[in-house]
């Protein structure tokens, strides 16, 4: 996968997401978990939000490396969890191609899996997504963006 096939961004600020987390617990607050896992690094924030509005204390993490910035390789997975999901939420941030998706549904086949943002290729592959984008959309999440100064338009054309 190569950052070319990206035409499209999509950035999400920290109020956004934290606002798309909350909507998709409304849609999990019937729902009854012994815990959550995350898959790092991406799900580890909507885990925790997740995990502070259905007030779930048990948090675990699935360690799976599939990106190097925009570029999509082979899957490394450094650490799993020694049970089958049952009973458990599986979170992530972003289904994308499914890659990912595909192998925590093998480590975790009985878990219910969501991610705030879906893309059609991997979608068919989560129980519950909030948002769809465009399979040739980069999403910038808030945690790999910062704040910088913007020098006002006169001072860059005096220059």
């Amino acid at each position: 996968m190569s950052t070319h096939r990206y035409h499209q961004h999509f950035t999400v600020s920290w109020d956004q997401l934290h606002r798309d987390v909350r909507e998709l617990c409304h849609r999990l607050i019937e729902r009854d978990f012994k815990g959550i896992v995350a898959i790092t690094r991406g799900g580890l924030i909507p885990a925790a939000l997740i995990a502070r509005e259905l007030n779930v204390r048990l948090i675990d993490t699935v360690c799976i490396k599939s990106y190097d910035h925009m570029d999509q390789g082979g899957l490394d997975v450094m650490k799993g969890v020694d049970h089958d999901g049952d009973g458990w939420l599986l979170v992530d941030d972003l289904v994308d191609t499914g890659k990912t998706a595909r192998k925590v549904r093998e480590m975790l086949p009985k878990a219910h899996f969501v991610t705030v943002y879906a893309k059609p290729e991997g979608r068919p592959l989560v129980d519950q997504y909030l948002t769809e984008v465009a399979q040739d959309c980069w999403i910038q999440f808030p945690w790999d963006m910062g704040i910088a100064y913007v020098e006002p338009l006169v001072d860059q054309v005096k220059r």
